[in-house]
């Protein structure tokens, strides 16, 4: 009985709505009229724009009071007997009349039918203008009786609807409704205090008219406008998966909207992620291909620069697999932590997600250039019934070092798995970036030096608002002192899991105390510019005194020796030989490692050498070319059965017993290099050489290191700031002068091959011609700069053409510049590095080396060009660079009489 009792109550509540406005304050109500025709009930839709009020109103319908205490009567009569009631419609009914059989139900089960909730799609705006309307509740009563019912029902039900606009019983059904409605509140606070508190502001307005203002007030307050806009967002149930939704609620931006090339870019408000949050990976790749767009350098700084700035305010611990992307980089170079992965697994795993054979992606390849947008087009036209977790950075670069690791025979498989479950992730362009990583190449123009530049200003404007109230000469020399330390900080110690932490947590100014040199951490070299003859060395140290050393035919070599733990004694154990590349060396060197203890003497503790390692004949004291030693084992060599045997030339020392000499003049490191070191002939010797200060003292030992199968001299230096050791720059304080200088070009050129011509006649079965270019590292990308078709013996040309065949590709990479008129017969992955010669440079429309630099729509070939050697010692990325080779273009004399040659500026490589 009492179950019945509630059921009454809940309909006197819709009954008495109309009248005095207490519907708002509760959830959708539910009333059950025991009636004898129909079921009825009464819902207030809230102004739920994605609902149409008729459809409501066609399932919800309110019964009026005096028929429900009717029902009432008949069905406690029915119920002592035992029988269950039911609601006998007549057949006659409209079909829009509802059928349902009512039975007690206790305060659980109300609870659950009350919170009924809908999905509302309005936005904030809408629901704002239509919180007046909303305020005024409207009952509408859609149940009118039949004609078949009897005249005593239809004047009660007409009665009951008079009373219910006009009924003087106001007090005690008041407290009833005041009951039911703290009952709901009580549930719903568990819930949302906030959207109790709208609750209870709604129920003070409704019994007094005269608070209706400050009501009104309160609700327009900012503070309230953050919370729910109507009383039907108590009920609304939001995503929260990077919709819009979440966008407001969070006050961060879209993913798919996130731009950090905006003007006025803020790292917090225009951040795509909160903080504390993972980085989201497609918040990388908008960056990407944002920059992909850009051909501005300082625009392409600028936009990373924004990026770095959000991560590092947001989510620190971000930044490192951030700028390790970037870069396209694992670990440290020395680590030697790559990928692997061949271009057709790459296809395959893109066509088992995809339902597409291997062979249409690999038309789909030939035809756009490019993998990864391949990758994206497959990805945009697949669907999934359940969305995987979307990719985070931290995640994405933990992958990709999971694959780099992989080994062994079930290798391959494994790894195409793990690239099929972050490629069915990916959203927009996240699978164009991720397949260009798995490549190896990004192919967005972003080279290191502008990464480290952005990086550098993103931390002078950390935190946010660091640099407000500065002058613009003020910010620009903040700018400049930060990118200043931190590049020089990555030289002495190219590792970006130690500079990237020490930024975050000591600033830039305290790089120089915690990224300094360390053994075991190999640094980039420093390199010599060229010049054409002794007079131009002259003119370049007039007035300074200098020395000329020769340069040997052979391979730098960085030889690191670390203290034992005590810090007493050399660590020759853990000593390491690293290349020019910071490629770790240690095994192809056995014999060099074996024979460090005849080198050091006892005041040495630890110490990093720079050296050149030289094919030698022991017998002869001899040196030997070059090709002798690339026939070396190049990993895990066996000292038995190491055939040519190497000297090692040492001509700077740059750490000594816990000491950076790199900031000391070259006179002082030689000084320290000849002092605490030995010389052992055939095994360790110091750089020949000697001071000079005349155009014949120079000549003459031109001569005398050619007599002994050397390349030239390197001048250097000796005094004064210039005289530094300057990591990873290509100095005019240091020159090389070789033999083939003093005619031609003043330099041979190191040009990376493209593509191959099918050879006739006496080369048929083998490549006959070469297409080779020059790398540009501003935009990332190769440029044609000649074809090769001489210098090569017919072993070598078989031998290189077996080893480009490995290197076969489908078609042209997006990153290649050519002439379609000179396209190869087949095209190679950039790879091979060749050293070549030639008789001059000039413009031409066919080539597009250093197109732009020169001409507007010329670039530089090579005249006569010849082939010297193979250079296994360089990547595509150390070839000579589009700016070189404008250089070397404007150093010609004709080119010289002709327009003054800008002045000479050393540049990082």
């Amino acid at each position: 009985m009492n179950s019945f009792r509630r059921v009454v109550t809940h309909c006197r509540i819709g009954l008495h709505v109309k009248k005095h406005s207490l519907f708002t304050t509760v959830p959708t109500q539910i009333c059950y009229s025991f009636c004898t025709r129909s079921f009825v009930c009464n819902l207030h839709t809230f102004g739920a724009n994605n609902m149409s009020q008729k459809s409501i109103t066609s399932f919800f319908k309110m019964t009026p009071k005096k028929a429900a205490e009717v029902n009432l009567e008949n069905h406690d009569e029915q119920t002592s007997n035992g029988q269950r009631l039911e609601s006998n419609h007549s057949e006659q009914d409209s079909p829009k009349s509802i059928k349902r059989k009512c039975s007690p139900f206790n305060s659980e089960t109300s609870k659950k039918s009350k919170r009924l909730r809908i999905e509302s799609s309005s936005s904030e705006e809408g629901s704002a203008e239509q919180v007046g309307e909303q305020e005024k509740i409207k009952v509408e009563n859609f149940t009118k009786p039949k004609t078949d019912k009897s005249t005593e029902e239809a004047k009660i039900e007409k009665s009951s609807l008079v009373e219910t606009e006009e009924s003087k019983n106001k007090k005690s059904e008041k407290n009833e409704a005041k009951s039911v409605i703290k009952k709901e509140s009580e549930d719903i606070k568990a819930e949302s205090s906030e959207q109790t508190e709208v609750v209870t502001k709604s129920v003070k307005k409704s019994r007094s008219p005269q608070r209706a203002a400050k009501v009104e007030e309160e609700r327009t307050t900012p503070e309230t406008k953050k919370g729910p806009k109507n009383v039907m967002s108590f009920f609304v149930k939001k995503e929260v998966n990077g919709n819009e939704g979440e966008a407001k609620e969070t006050g961060v931006v879209r993913e798919e909207d996130y731009n950090p090339a905006k003007p006025k870019y803020h790292p917090i408000s225009d951040a795509c992620w909160a903080e504390g949050q993972p980085v989201p990976y497609l918040a990388l790749a908008k960056t990407l291909e944002a920059i992909e767009e850009t051909s501005s350098r300082l625009k392409i700084v600028e936009t990373l620069a924004n990026y770095f700035r959000s991560v590092m305010a947001l989510t620190p611990d971000d930044l490192l697999p951030s700028v390790y992307m970037c870069l396209n980089q694992l670990a440290p170079a020395y680590h030697g932590l790559e990928l692997g992965i061949a271009e057709t697994y790459l296809m395959k795993a893109i066509g088992q997600c995809t339902g597409q054979s291997l062979a249409q992606v690999k038309a789909a390849a030939h035809k756009a250039g490019d993998l990864g947008r391949v990758a994206q087009s497959a990805r945009a036209r697949q669907r999934t019934m359940l969305a995987p977790p979307k990719l985070s950075c931290r995640r994405v670069f933990a992958a990709l070092q999971e694959i780099a690791r992989m080994t062994g025979a079930a290798s391959v498989n494994k790894k195409i798995a793990k690239i099929q479950g972050l490629y069915v992730a990916c959203r927009a362009c996240e699978a164009r970036f991720l397949f260009r990583s798995l490549e190896g190449k990004l192919r967005v123009g972003l080279a290191e030096q502008s990464a480290l530049q952005a990086l550098a200003q993103a931390a002078a404007l950390h935190p946010p608002g660091a640099a407000r109230g500065l002058a613009a000469e003020q910010l620009k020399a903040r700018l400049d002192e930060h990118a200043r330390l931190l590049k020089s900080a990555y030289c002495e110690r190219p590792d970006l899991g130690a500079l990237v932490p020490a930024l975050l947590r000591h600033g830039a100014e305290a790089l120089p105390r915690h990224c300094r040199l360390t053994p075991g951490v190999p640094l980039k070299p420093m390199l010599a510019q060229p010049t054409r003859g002794v007079h131009e060395v002259l003119d370049r140290f007039e007035n300074e005194k200098f020395t000329c050393e020769w340069k040997y035919d052979g391979e730098r070599a960085q030889i690191h020796v670390p203290s034992s733990t005590d810090g007493t004694s050399p660590d020759f154990a853990n000593a390491r030989v690293f290349s020019r590349n910071q490629e770790d060396n240690t095994s192809k060197y056995p014999d060099v490692l074996r024979r460090l203890p005849a080198l050091l003497k006892d005041s040495v503790v630890s110490c990093v050498l720079d050296t050149e390692a030289v094919a030698y004949d022991v017998s002869n004291k001899q040196i030997l070319p070059f090709q002798i030693l690339s026939t070396r084992k190049r990993k895990d060599a066996n000292e038995a059965e190491i055939k040519v045997q190497v000297c090692v030339f040492a001509f700077d020392l740059l750490y000594l017993n816990g000491q950076p000499l790199v900031k000391l003049p070259l006179a002082d490191r030689r000084e320290l290099l000849r002092t605490h070191f030995n010389e052992v002939e055939g095994e360790w010797q110091f750089a020949a050489g000697a001071d000079c200060s005349t155009l014949e003292e120079v000549q003459a030992l031109l001569d005398e290191s050619i007599k002994k199968s050397c390349e030239g001299l390197m001048v250097k230096t000796l005094h004064g700031p210039s005289a530094a050791y300057d990591i990873a720059r290509r100095s005019h304080n240091w020159l090389k002068l070789k033999k083939d200088y003093l005619e031609g070009v003043g330099d041979s050129i190191d040009a990376v091959v493209l593509g191959g011509y099918r050879g006739r006649g006496k080369r048929a079965g083998v490549f006959g011609g070469f297409l080779l270019a020059c790398y540009d590292a501003d935009a990332d990308e190769y440029q044609s700069l000649c074809k090769l078709g001489t210098g090569f013996s017919d072993e070598q040309l078989r031998e290189l053409s077996a080893a480009l065949q490995e290197k076969a590709i489908a078609g042209p990479r997006s990153y290649y510049r050519f002439d379609p008129a000179h396209a190869p017969d087949a095209w190679f992955a950039a790879g091979a590095v060749w050293e070549l010669r030639c008789a001059d440079l000039s413009l031409s429309p066919a080539h597009r080396a250093a197109a732009g630099l020169l001409h507007r729509d010329k670039g530089v070939s090579l005249r006569f060009p010849r082939f010297v050697r193979v250079r296994d010692d360089k990547a595509p990325e150390q070839a000579t660079s589009a700016r070189q080779i404008a250089d070397m273009y404007l150093a010609q004399d004709q080119v010289r009489n002709q327009a003054a040659k800008p002045a000479p500026q050393d540049d990082f490589y």
